[in-house]
């Protein structure tokens, strides 16, 4: 595919500004989405050059790190949506975050496309990016909503709401792709050249490992803060 001329980035900007515009009437904040969209564009260049570097180099101790960054952010974020802020929250989020999403990260680099060597940093590092992200977002809901269901109701029936609630996302994402959707991985992979069935294949493994990362994550997280509960 070609690269995308600079200038044709700014047709993003109308539904960026509608939305600012609610976001600013609605929400009463008028910096959120910009400061989200600056901090997204500044984020995604500064590592396009940090993914030419390591692809590069290929070595295993720079994306080690990068991934341990992956997890610290993602666990990071996921504290802005809680109220308990603290440092034991912070590692309960950390762990499940890290046990979910390596779990699946090994089954797919070591025993699904067996890499040779092991670490790849052209595949391992977007896998992980995939896996942690999803992880981080079914955790965020899981955490918002575990602290509003325990005031209300009885541990068991918390675990139960909040652990449907967190899985809404994922398992709607699974029924409608392939029907409403077509994922990005396979989206570009199409654009790309490659055949449709191929790209299904690697498609069907990324929905599984999100779903297997993002639900191994939740219940990790939720039998720890139940217990700390």
């Amino acid at each position: 595919m070609e690269l995308i001329p600079v200038q044709n980035f700014l047709f993003l900007l109308i539904p960026l500004a509608v939305i600012w515009y609610y976001y600013r009437k609605w929400v009463d904040d008028s910096t959120e989405v910009i400061y989200a969209t600056i901090r997204m564009v500044i984020q995604l260049l500064f590592i396009g050059y940090v993914l030419i570097y390591i692809f590069e180099n290929d070595s295993w101790y720079i994306g080690l790190f990068i991934v341990l960054v992956m997890i610290s952010m993602s666990s990071y974020i996921v504290m802005r949506n809680i109220q308990k802020i603290g440092i034991h929250s912070y590692f309960i989020i950390f762990f499940a975050i890290a046990v979910g999403g390596t779990i699946n990260l090994v089954l797919v680099i070591e025993f699904i496309f067996e890499l040779t060597p092991f670490y790849e940093p052209r595949y391992v590092i977007p896998i992980a990016g995939m896996i942690y992200a999803n992880s981080m977002i079914s955790v965020s809901l899981a955490a918002e909503r575990y602290e509003k269901e325990v005031m209300t109701s009885s541990p068991h029936e918390a675990l139960k709401d909040t652990f449907k609630a967190s899985m809404i996302p994922v398992i709607n994402s699974f029924l409608a792709v392939g029907i409403v959707s077509l994922p990005g991985m396979m989206t570009g992979q199409i654009l790309s050249g490659v055949d449709p069935l191929v790209a299904v294949r690697y498609q069907i493994v990324v929905m599984a490992m999100i779903f297997g990362s993002a639900g191994i994550s939740v219940i990790v997280y939720l039998k720890m803060i139940s217990k700390k509960a």
